[in-house]
């Protein structure tokens, strides 16, 4: 039986292939988290402990690198240039202005292939606001820290922090996923892109050919929209969409906050609104403090311990919450029925961070974590390590291979695929 929220193509013989990408900011205490064996049946580190019940769908990754995240003769920003590599791979322009440039990320190369039969190419959830425009990190603009999406090397991707923003791009205005609800929002938003559709067809014999090619994205734009509703309406249809209500704003403490977030992309999931979702559990070079755990002292602040317990001590309390805020979002999907198996069996989606001493701001033998049976493509309970300078972008590469997408021969520094991973 294939379950309700599934489509007739989706069945348990092809199920369909969703990938996540979920950051840390600022590093991780490295001793704390690289488990002492390699292999498999591997024993897990303090700071992966909430991890272990998912062993089996789990893969410990050790050795890979974004050297470009490294200065490069650029100076300090190291933050800033974790956030930009992370899911690129290439070496980010050091400009405060608006002439930032950076890659494309692996997200949105699988959202323009994974999107054509979404509503949503892509998701981008964070859980920390934006910092304003300008400099945020030695002379590197905000937008490096902020995000870890690229729709182009010119066009950062925001991280939506709202759950009700994120709740309204999914299921539309309404106050739930009440088909009835769903329908009259997307009847307004027809009726609305009616209207502007004709007021396009009316500029046409009107403007200059310099400004015609701005009028053809603006038109791309109308398409997309088009497309969604015209998907929105069949799922609308055919599916019974698990009850949510809308939120009604971004609640107070982190744990509650993360929750929720979680919760919504589990949903976007279940329900087929994407396939591709990227989520900063904080933005990089974040200061903010957790006192739920303990820790008023702020997150970057104390990562540069310059080897002071006390310090070290309160950045593997924070690690530590972010590791049991990722087992969370795995155990919701691992709950959720897909095909022959669950969510979590039909994904891949990979944990970690860009730094991995945040005292010294290296950017080799990253923590990294790739969770999910990749549809049965992915041999998990394993910790493998991987050659020194490894790029982590074959890591990239070999996650938008099993996805299902056209085989790409390079994704910013990468050099090859990483076959360690697959089941065979």
């Amino acid at each position: 039986m294939v379950p309700a929220l599934t489509l007739a193509k989706n069945t348990a013989a092809n199920p369909t292939a969703r990938l996540g990408f979920v950051y840390v900011p600022n590093g991780i205490i490295m001793e704390r988290w690289t488990p002492i064996s390699e292999g498999a049946g591997f024993a897990f580190s303090p700071i992966m402990q909430a991890l272990e019940p998912f062993s089996d769908r789990l893969l410990v990754l050790s050795g890979l690198a974004q050297v470009n995240g490294r200065a490069l003769g650029d100076g300090a920003g190291d933050h800033a240039r974790a956030g930009a590599t992370w899911l690129t791979g290439v070496h980010p322009k050091k400009t405060e202005g608006a002439n930032i440039q950076a890659g494309i990320s692996a997200d949105q190369i699988a959202a323009r292939e994974l999107g054509k039969t979404t509503q949503l190419g892509s998701l981008e959830i964070g859980l920390e606001s934006p910092t304003l425009a300008g400099d945020c990190d030695s002379g590197y603009s905000c937008a490096y820290t902020n995000t870890i999406s690229w729709r182009s090397p010119t066009t950062p991707n925001p991280m939506e922090v709202d759950p009700r923003a994120v709740f309204e791009r999914l299921f539309g205005d309404g106050d739930s996923t009440d088909p009835a609800s769903r329908l009259a929002s997307l009847n307004e938003q027809r009726s609305i892109l009616d209207y502007v559709a004709a007021d396009v067809n009316r500029l046409k014999g009107e403007l200059a050919a310099s400004d015609r090619s701005k009028l053809t994205e603006y038109l791309e734009a109308i398409r997309d929209i088009e497309r969604r509703i015209q998907k929105a309406e069949e799922q609308n249809a055919t599916m019974q969409l698990p009850v949510m209500e809308r939120p009604s704003s971004i609640p107070e403490e982190f744990d509650d906050h993360a929750r929720l977030m979680m919760d919504l992309i589990v949903i976007a999931y279940q329900t087929d609104m994407t396939r591709v979702v990227s989520c900063m559990i904080a933005r990089e070079g974040s200061n903010r403090s957790y006192r739920s755990i303990g820790v008023a002292d702020g997150h970057h602040s104390v990562t540069h311990h310059q080897n002071d317990p006390e310090k070290i001590e309160k950045t593997a309390k924070i690690n530590h919450l972010h590791t049991q805020t990722f087992a969370y979002l795995l155990e919701k999907m691992r709950s959720i029925p897909d095909g022959d198996g669950t969510l979590l069996d039909h994904s891949m989606i990979l944990y970690g961070s860009s730094i991995s001493d945040g005292n010294a701001h290296t950017h080799d033998n990253l923590p990294l974590v790739l969770a999910g049976g990749g549809c049965g493509q992915i041999k998990g309970n394993r910790h493998i390590r991987f050659a020194k300078e490894t790029p982590m972008n074959n890591l990239l590469l070999t996650m938008l291979s099993k996805a299902g997408l056209h085989p790409l021969s390079k994704l910013g520094d990468s050099n090859g695929f990483l076959e360690d991973i697959s089941e065979v």
